[in-house]
């Protein structure tokens, strides 16, 4: 094997520039503590030139227990106690033992107990009592012995304090991988390596490790920077290598990274760590001993596990910045958001406030514009909001073209925001007006979370999208009391749908020519337990809202019509039957195939339904609308264009959609009967649909001499309370036989 194809380079000692003939490997610290002093002149001369694992020995002595205690509270780093049992009394030496366990934490310190009256310890009772690693007599403690014991509790001091680093670099590293910048993230996993390192070779985490940087400026040569430092290093965190003051370092450094595989030198290495083929790190050691040829394999492994641990971090970062971070847009996003309100809350007591902002009309100008000219947009308008509020504010975008501002009271309100959109955007040279509509919530304390706080920001939007362009809403009570009391009326809908409580009430369409009944609308009612009757003015478009009112409409399709049939075989086969149709339920991919199967259960002839539908049908797309109305006569159904006059009225709409008949709102009907402007517009819809060949109904009549104008004017039927309030079923029959039996 090639030096470049080896991950690990050791080179021999006379490479190693700082390397000298003195021998600076820290010595072993055993304490004796024993009250006989020739205990300790023998163990000074027992142990005196003896090397451990290649390094020298140094004893602390103490006479007591309680002198021992003193040195262990002021002295660290001892490996072994030898420590007498019988002393100031019977049980000091014991009594010591609890104290370095369970008071002091030395875990890692090993504790050799010798005495020299074994009745008052016995071994058995001693070992399974006490935290101790070994107990000897003093008369079997020979030279060789002693050397052996020694040597054995050195080893295992050794390889606990080398798993107590392992330990520590990774929890470093496992933290590091938790950490949301990317940056800090890096540098604790650098500090983790180091540890690491360290613990495996047995040395001091002495050390500093760096990345290579962004190519310099021309043909210049790759710099590097220290990202992450220990020991008498950590001051050069940050600083670029060709800035360190020793040169031996930042050559190794500079050297690992360029030639991409690890230098180990007698007494220092830089090792190398693989995150790609062209991306890396690199990590220098001192060590205060040589480095064993025995741990090349330890490093070989460590370095490999260590680089895919490296790339987790890296992946770790990603997910972490595509968490808090808008990619599109480079901006905190939504989750960032409520963090950036949760601490803020808890942090200070400042008056605050959040607003939500929301660009006016942006999904139309995307489609119409591109979406190029839709990206440009969004970025001025984040733009904006960042740099042209009287103050320092966190911005973040929420979703599209939704984006938050947070800040104090008196910067984030709505008319610094509005502000901010005074004057054209600039796009492609070309000078745009921009509106946006705000809703704004006060940040009254830390007694609701930021998720609540935000919540309300929106329905202060909503409230200011309804209100039209350009509009800001301040979140109040109110505005909260409003939108709980919906919620509230939703989950109670959702029940009554779920319980059955849910009913139809019929009233009759009526031929002004004949006076006959020809047909009968199907209404939806609810009544809830207390008897109270919700209007279906509030609870449809809550239904229409939540999407529920697929699942309502198909069950009154389903009545409607067995009601039908019922009216029917009591002597009224005339009847057709009515029935609202939500522009919900008309753009279900299988609106069509409901209706096929409610006339198929039910046995109804396709000509005895009508579906009415309103002109907002046509706002989604009128081509689309036109499709579904021409499909639906095709099967057989009639059409109504309900409440005509009172939405998105167009000539054009009206011309085009398949209808059969026109119903004119109720509205027009009241303006009729008091002679005032809606009188007119009534009557001109009425010359409408005949000159369009529809069938023209007018709902709302209260009145004969309303029924007599309508019908003076061509107007071909009416419903209204003139002729019958809406009714229950038997209600409806037992009136139906009354005008049978009148006629």
């Amino acid at each position: 094997m090639s030096v470049s194809d080896d991950p690990l380079v050791f080179l021999d000692e006379e490479d190693d520039p700082a390397e000298s003939s003195a021998d600076f490997s820290p010595p072993w610290r055993i304490l004796v503590v024993d009250d006989d002093g020739d205990v300790h002149e023998t163990s000074r001369f027992a142990l005196s030139g003896i090397r451990i694992l290649g390094r020298p020995l140094s004893l602390l002595h103490a006479m007591s227990g309680r002198e021992a205690l003193e040195t262990l509270r002021t002295e660290g780093n001892i490996a072994v106690i030898l420590l007498d049992v019988v002393m100031e009394s019977e049980d000091a030496g014991l009594r010591l033992v609890d104290v370095i366990r369970n008071e002091l934490k030395l875990v890692n310190t090993r504790i050799i107990l010798r005495t020299g009256q074994p009745g008052h310890a016995p071994e058995c009772e001693t070992i399974a009592r006490y935290d101790i690693n070994d107990y000897k007599t003093k008369g079997e403690l020979t030279q060789e012995k002693l050397f052996a014991t020694l040597t054995s509790a050195i080893r295992s001091y050794d390889q606990l304090l080398r798993l107590d680093a392992n330990r520590r670099g990774l929890e470093k590293i496992v933290a590091a991988s938790n950490q949301f910048i990317a940056d800090q993230g890096l540098q604790a996993f650098a500090e983790g390596v180091i540890t690491q390192i360290a613990g495996l070779l047995g040395v001091e985490p002495e050390g500093l490790v760096c990345a290579a940087a962004e190519d310099s400026p021309g043909d210049g040569p790759l710099e590097y920077r220290v990202i992450a430092a220990a020991g008498h290093f950590s001051h050069l965190i940050q600083r670029r290598l060709s800035e360190l003051d020793d040169p031996w370092m930042a050559s190794q450094l500079a050297g690992a990274l360029r030639d991409r595989h690890s230098l180990v030198h007698p007494r220092s290495m830089a090792l190398y760590f693989r995150k790609s083929d062209d991306e890396g790190f690199a990590a220098f050691i001192d060590s205060a001993r040589p480095i064993r040829e025995v741990d090349r394999e330890l490093l070989e492994v460590f370095c490999t596990n260590i680089a895919l641990c490296a790339k987790n971090v890296d992946l770790v970062a990603e997910l972490r910045r595509d968490a808090f971070v808008d990619r599109q847009m480079g901006l905190p996003n939504r989750t960032a958001l409520v963090c950036a309100l949760n601490a803020r809350l808890r942090a200070d007591g400042r008056p605050g406030a959040l607003a939500v902002v929301d660009v006016d009309q942006f999904a139309s100008a995307n489609d119409v514009l591109g979406h190029d000219y839709g990206d440009a947009l969004l970025r001025q308008t984040a733009r904006r909001l960042g740099g042209g509020l009287p103050g320092e504010v966190f911005v973040a975008r929420l979703a599209g073209d939704a984006f938050a501002v947070l800040g104090d009271d008196g910067v984030v309100n709505g008319p610094n925001i509005q502000a901010c959109f005074s004057e054209p955007f600039l796009i492609e040279a070309v000078r745009h007006p921009v509106s946006v509509c705000a809703g704004v919530v006060r940040l009254v304390g830390a007694h609701r979370s930021g998720i609540e706080y935000l919540k309300d920001s929106y329905l202060a939007l909503k409230r200011a999208k309804a209100q039209g362009l350009g509009q800001t809403v301040v979140y109040s009570r109110e505005l909260g009391a409003e939108a709980r009391e919906r919620a509230q009326l939703l989950r109670d809908l959702r029940l009554a749908f779920d319980q059955a409580r849910l009913f139809l009430v019929y009233q009759p369409q009526v031929d002004l020519r004949t006076g006959r009944v020809v047909g009968v609308e199907a209404l939806l009612r609810w009544m809830r337990d207390d008897s109270t009757e919700i209007s279906p003015n509030h609870f449809i478009p809550i239904a229409e809202q939540s999407g529920l009112i697929v699942g309502m409409g198909n069950w009154l399709l389903q009545v409607a019509l067995l009601a039908l049939q019922r009216f029917r075989a009591q002597g009224f086969p005339q009847l057709r039957m009515a029935v609202n149709v939500s522009p919900v339920q008309l753009r279900q991919p299988d609106f069509l195939a409901q209706v096929q199967e409610a006339l198929a259960e039910t046995g109804t002839a396709a000509d005895g339904l009508e579906l009415e539908v309103t002109e907002s049908i046509a706002v989604g797309g009128l081509e689309s609308a036109v499709d579904l109305l021409r499909r639906l006569r095709e099967m057989g159904v009639t059409v109504a264009i309900d409440d005509f006059g009172t939405g998105y009225s167009s000539l054009s709409y009206l011309e085009r959609l398949p209808a059969d008949r026109l119903k004119i709102d109720r509205s027009f009907m009241r303006s009729l009967a008091n002679g005032d402007a809606g009188g007119r517009i009534a009557r001109t819809i009425i010359v409408l649909g005949r000159e369009l060949g529809l069938t023209v109904l007018a709902e709302g009549v209260e009145s004969e001499a309303v029924a007599a104008e309508v019908a003076a004017l061509g107007c071909a039927e009416a419903q209204g309370f003139h002729y019958a309030r809406p009714m229950a079923e038997e209600a409806f029959v037992a009136w139906l036989q009354t005008q049978a039996g009148a006629a």
